[in-house]
């Protein structure tokens, strides 16, 4: 029997399939299999915590990294002033909370992406406190405001080569100039999620060591493009920057980013050992007060916390984020012009 209702029908199975985020063949790895692990030297795991002399007397050592420390440091001074506890914090990137951590000389590394096989060591747990977009942006002078989420990858590839090419940037007659810290190479996640390895972007693009100059460029030079989180946009900015809209959202549109339609991202993961004993159980209340913390202040750090990410089907396996949405929750959410 024929259907007696064929655009019923076909309106019907457009919404029922997965509302996924992108899916691109240049897109790289959002996250690895967490049960994957590197192999350590027998006993290596029993090994204590050993922390170094300039931190002997301490409650807890962690390392942030260049996204965290400045969000986060002087929260943590206060909770150790609050809990009468000495904590060490020292600031580096996820390589160095990778190596610390392999040197058993830290409680707590953070690290501003999923990680890697080689960073999953034996007693070694990670724990997502948040994510947060990854916005695109440029000189506050650009006419430019609304780019789709193609257009970025083909301007960072090189193929968008002028703003005149943009429909809404056709009077601005600039050779773009895209600038990246391109960190974490060899990592899942944030940029990754652009394009997946260094050979796909732009052979003009010039890589920029520290976000603070990153930000700097931008708001010097009219013609610049870039990524990076709000919270870190807003924390360096000097010279007039502004955030581009993707696909018509704002990386500062939470329930949007929470929703995982939002395509390009950083998660923010802290680390606790299984066999820590008392400092376990310390950076165990630490990581679930910044939590806490991101749960009541999202906005003012631009980031989703974790309670929106299960609330919108993200995957967890323990209190890892190891998945993006499968669709089955997702809202359809119209576009904030």
């Amino acid at each position: 029997m024929g259907n007696k209702y064929p655009l019923l029908m076909l309106l019907l199975s457009a919404f029922s399939q997965p509302l996924m985020a992108d899916s691109h063949p240049d897109k790289g790895q959002a996250f690895t299999i967490p049960d994957k692990q590197l192999t350590m030297p027998a006993g290596w795991e029993a090994k204590p915590i050993q922390y170094s002399d300039s931190a002997k007397d301490a409650d807890l050592v962690i390392n942030f990294g260049q996204q965290t420390y400045p969000a986060m440091h002087e929260l943590v001074k206060q909770y150790a002033k609050d809990n009468h506890l000495k904590i060490v914090v020292t600031s580096g990137t996820c390589g160095v909370s990778a190596g610390k951590l392999l040197q058993k000389s830290l409680d707590s590394g953070t690290f501003c992406c999923p990680p890697d096989s080689k960073d999953r060591l034996p007693g070694l747990e990670f724990h997502t406190i948040a994510i947060s977009a990854l916005a695109i942006f440029v000189n506050q002078k650009n006419p430019v405001h609304v780019i789709t989420t193609d257009e970025a990858r083909r301007i960072l590839q090189g193929k968008i080569r002028n703003w005149s090419e943009l429909d809404s940037g056709k009077k601005y007659n600039y050779t773009i100039r895209p600038q990246a810290r391109l960190h974490c190479k060899q990592r899942p996640g944030h940029w990754t999620l652009i394009l997946k390895d260094l050979q796909h972007f732009s052979p003009t693009l010039k890589e920029v060591g520290v976000i603070p100059d990153l930000v700097a460029k931008v708001g010097q030079e009219e013609d610049a493009v870039s990524i990076e989180t709000p919270f870190m946009i807003g924390a360096y900015q000097k010279d007039p920057v502004k955030m581009l809209k993707l696909d018509g959202f704002a990386a500062t549109d939470i329930d949007y980013v929470a929703s995982g339609k939002y395509p390009f991202y950083r998660t923010y993961n802290m680390t606790t050992w299984s066999k820590g004993g008392k400092q376990r159980k310390e950076a165990l209340k630490l990581i679930n007060f910044l939590k806490g913390h991101l749960e009541n202040n999202y906005h003012q750090y631009a980031m989703v916390p974790v309670s929106k990410l299960k609330k919108a089907g993200w995957k967890f396996k323990g209190d890892e984020l190891i998945g993006e949405p499968d669709g089955s929750k997702l809202a359809l959410i119209p576009p904030q012009h």
